[in-house]
């Protein structure tokens, strides 16, 4: 189930999830991790929940009348079982419910299968971030949207 995180302590438990993955995980470096979205009035957050286990994670924003989908990540004893599909959906949803049709992300390369699935395109060369490689992946949205 993913829920849109509403208090402080939600987020907290979705910075545990991050810090996991992409600075214990993947060398990261922890100031470049956290910035000036990681709070509830600059973006919306949302957590994956298996029972009462927060396993996944990811935030989205409205970058120039864009979605920006960021942080996506799943604890790796949870991944391959369907998450990363639940996340992008959320995350498409709540862009969906403000009017928000053009969205974007960037994947990390071994990602980009999993994204093209879902229908979104490479839209740049690979460029390096926070030391891993990633690309610009964009969609536009369906006019009607259905919950999973």
């Amino acid at each position: 189930m993913a829920v849109r995180i509403e208090t402080e302590e939600a987020l907290k438990e979705a910075f545990k999830i991050r810090k996991e993955v992409f600075i214990d995980e993947q060398g990261t470096p922890e100031d470049e991790e956290y910035d000036e979205f990681d709070s509830l009035d600059t973006a919306e957050h949302i957590l994956v929940l298996d029972e009462e286990k927060a396993v996944g994670t990811a935030r989205w924003s409205i970058v120039d009348g864009v979605g920006k989908f960021e942080r996506i990540c799943i604890l790796q004893s949870h991944r391959k079982l369907g998450i990363g599909n639940l996340i992008v959906h959320k995350l498409e949803e709540l862009a969906f419910k403000k009017s928000i049709t053009n969205v974007k992300l960037h994947g990390q390369v071994q990602a980009e299968g999993f994204y093209h699935k879902l229908g979104y395109e490479t839209k740049s060369d690979v460029f390096m971030e926070d030391g891993i490689p990633h690309i610009l992946m964009r969609k536009i949205l369906p006019e009607t949207f259905s919950a999973l």
